[in-house]
């Protein structure tokens, strides 16, 4: 239904759910049909960006790209700067329950009414332009902002860097988490080209922090910064996170720059592996605001990091769903998440492990099902959308990795297989696809 025939309806206004079927089904969008959804340039951007008067100009932005997370990355740096008082914007990508999780101020969704507001009052503009479904998203949601008198938003790359959508701000910070090989259609089929990619985001002048030294990226990241005059420094060149106590739910961890404690028995609720990489590009980040000119004292720190759950709503890093059996998933979908995912999986005492997995069609699955163990017991599935990967073809590429299991129709089957075969002290994992999460969450 175009925007059109929508408001030529009976009905004299739209509702929440029609607001979002329309954005879901008539705009394109990447998670549903992938590189087709594409744009390789940010013409649509900056036209909406004109049309709605250059929202992104009336605050102060934070800009976050990288592989791997970058998503825990922007929730950590919103948690601190709202326990610091600033009035703080966060956009990330995709949502996992809820479309309204992409906008949050200060933690809280934009309301389902402004969703609705938005569509309606500028669905002819949808028409005349015809925006992807991310261009459209990003333009809501500098445009929320803007009104919302946010201070400091955090914004997550969606693909990339040079040519996403989010790529029109000038942010006070850049930020690259790490580069791994992932969307090697779009982006390149080399870290160094997938570098260049994410490099795009720095800007002149602007100091960026690069998260993780890899030597096949640095020189890129270097050149770029040293052609734009953007300071640049590595986190993990002089902060270290140790963790030294592991709960299902949390991790205890110290944290040191240049060999020295600065922060000690910090309790993280994101119990996952990478997280202390996350952590320390986080703490880089955070002095470099600070020389920025961004008052965060220590105490916000702290409680951004030990309260980024409830500050932020982050879903699905490490996540426990139940304790018997106990059940956790992760968002982990490429070769390098899947690897870390994988090491801490192993480091649980279960009697049997089970393996709820599914997977999108464009991503490299042989080298992420390799990484899997072949003792355990695999549920093979698929997320509702087009671009997920048939089970009866992830069973049979599982297969030649020693990968054995059964293939379930959707991930709620496949869910509730898992649990009926496992016993109490079994321990059950859902990944693979971000999708998958999603329903399972």
């Amino acid at each position: 239904m175009s925007y059109k025939a929508l408001k030529n309806r009976i009905y004299t206004a739209m509702n929440y759910d029609e607001a979002i079927n329309f954005l879901f089904t008539q705009l394109p969008m990447y998670q549903r049909s992938g590189a087709a959804a594409y744009k390789d340039n940010l013409e649509n951007t900056l036209k909406m960006d004109s049309y709605f008067g250059h929202p992104h100009l009336k605050f102060r932005s934070i800009h976050v790209a990288g592989t791997n997370g970058k998503g825990s990355v922007s929730h950590l740096l919103a948690s601190v700067l709202q326990e610091a008082g600033y009035r703080t914007g966060l956009y990330t990508s995709p949502h996992l329950v809820d479309f309204r999780e992409r906008i949050r101020v200060n933690g809280e969704m934009i309301p389902q009414d402004r969703v609705v507001d938005f569509v309606e009052k500028h669905g002819q503009l949808i028409d005349e332009i015809g925006p992807s479904f991310f261009e459209m998203t990003v333009a809501m949601a500098f445009d929320y902002f803007a009104k919302e008198e946010v201070e400091v938003a955090v914004v997550e790359v969606g693909l990339g860097g040079r040519l996403d959508s989010t790529n029109i701000i000038n942010p006070m910070l850049s930020v690259i988490t790490n580069i791994g090989m992932d969307h090697v259609a779009i982006l390149g089929d080399s870290l160094r080209k997938i570098a260049s990619e994410k490099a795009g985001i720095i800007k002149e002048g602007v100091p960026v922090v690069i998260g993780k030294r890899q030597e096949s990226c640095a020189v890129v990241f270097s050149e770029k910064a040293k052609e734009l005059n953007a300071p640049v420094s590595w986190a993990g060149d002089k902060i270290r996170v140790e963790q030294i106590a592991y709960a299902n739910r949390y991790q205890l961890v110290d944290t040191f720059r240049e060999e020295q404690l600065i922060f000690e028995k910090v309790k993280l609720p994101l119990a996952g592996p990478y997280q202390s990489e996350n952590l320390a590009t986080v703490i880089a980040s955070l002095e470099e605001l600070r020389k920025g000119g961004l008052k965060i004292d220590d105490e916000s720190i702290l409680k951004g990091i030990e309260g980024v759950i409830g500050n932020t709503g982050l879903q699905g890093r490490w996540q426990v769903l139940s304790d018997k059996p106990l059940t956790i998933c992760d968002t982990g979908h490429n070769e390098d998440g899947i690897r870390s995912v994988m090491s801490q999986l192993l480091l649980i005492p279960a009697s049997r492990l089970h393996i709820v997995i599914g997977m999108v069609s464009d991503k490299d699955v042989d080298n992420v099902l390799r990484l899997f163990p072949s003792d355990a017991t695999y549920y093979f599935t698929r997320a509702s959308i087009p671009r997920s990967l048939a089970p009866e073809l992830l069973r049979d590429a599982g297969a030649v990795y020693g990968l054995k299991g059964s293939v379930y129709a959707d991930v709620k089957s496949a869910i509730a297989a898992a649990r009926e075969n496992a016993a109490d002290n079994d321990l059950i994992f859902i990944g693979g696809s971000t999708f998958v999460v999603a329903e399972a969450i």
